[in-house]
């Protein structure tokens, strides 16, 4: 997928993000790379093996108090791994015998990757800690 068309994806992703938590962002960078810098991935203590779609650096609102003048929070969200594992998703649900029912593209996985990614990454922002942003995720049905 183009880099062009992976951001519009983005954009419509963040914009299934309820207003009223958008509109409580503060500071905060969403940008698109490739895939995790060596540096990321070091600070995530990250196996080579484990596929990360996206990053959360910054500090959370839950833990700032007298925050200003600082750099804004980046949430960054890596298209080479979400490609990667829309081929799998895509592989999984065709051989699926309900595929006929549901036939997935490419692009619908990649768009529903994103969109949970977005979330999940905003979610940190907010000061969801890995454990709980995975207990919303598993009840609102959004697990990536």
């Amino acid at each position: 997928m183009n880099g062009k068309k992976f951001e519009k994806l983005v954009n419509e992703a963040i914009k299934t993000i309820p207003k009223k938590i958008l509109g409580k962002l503060d500071n905060v960078d969403i940008v698109i790379e490739e895939e995790p810098t060596p540096y990321q991935l070091k600070k995530l203590r990250a196996r080579k093996s484990l596929i990360i779609f996206g990053l959360y650096e910054g500090v959370p609102k839950t833990k700032r108090w007298q925050y200003g003048q600082v750099l804004p929070d980046k949430i960054t969200i890596f298209k080479k791994p979400i490609e990667k594992m829309a081929r799998i998703e895509k592989e999984a649900k065709r051989t699926s015998s309900l595929f006929h029912l549901h036939p997935a593209t490419r692009e619908s996985v990649i768009k529903e990757i994103v969109k949970n990614t977005v979330w999940h990454e905003i979610a940190h922002h907010f000061g969801m800690d890995e454990k709980r942003v995975r207990e919303v995720e598993t009840i609102l049905g959004r697990c990536i």
